[in-house]
């Protein structure tokens, strides 16, 4: 059985690294981006079971990215994560692809919890 594969785009590195790190120690597969760009021309794209991206980036937003994936008939479980809360932006985000909106600092526990959910959609879809 194949490990999901976590996706974490983030341009803090700490923050990949953690994060890509947790992801590992859970027995998940984790790749880690350091902007939308490098994400998109990931060959492993369409493999990807969830997406942890950062709203804030140079470049293309988290937000951007999603919706590039949209656009490309990619149909991911999303997470955004910022530093930046801003409720206009977080319910302009909030689609059926957004499975998790968490604001930094946040806990191991949180994350999981939105990992578990976009996992769970995933199995749900295969199983259709």
């Amino acid at each position: 059985m194949k490990k999901p594969l976590i996706a974490i785009v983030d341009d803090d590195q700490s923050m990949r690294e953690a994060t890509t790190g947790l992801m590992r120690s859970l027995g998940l597969d984790a790749e880690a981006f350091s902007s939308a760009d490098d994400f998109l021309a990931f060959p492993r794209l369409r493999d990807t079971d969830c997406l942890v991206t950062d709203i804030h980036m140079p470049g293309m937003s988290g937000l951007e990215l999603h919706r590039r994936l949209v656009d490309l008939g990619v149909s991911m479980p999303t997470v955004l994560i910022t530093a930046y809360p801003n409720e206009n932006l977080r319910a302009r985000g909030l689609g059926p692809d957004i499975v998790g909106y968490l604001e930094k600092p946040f806990g191991e526990q949180e994350l999981l919890s939105c990992i578990h959910s976009a996992l769970e959609r995933g199995a749900n879809v295969d199983s259709d």
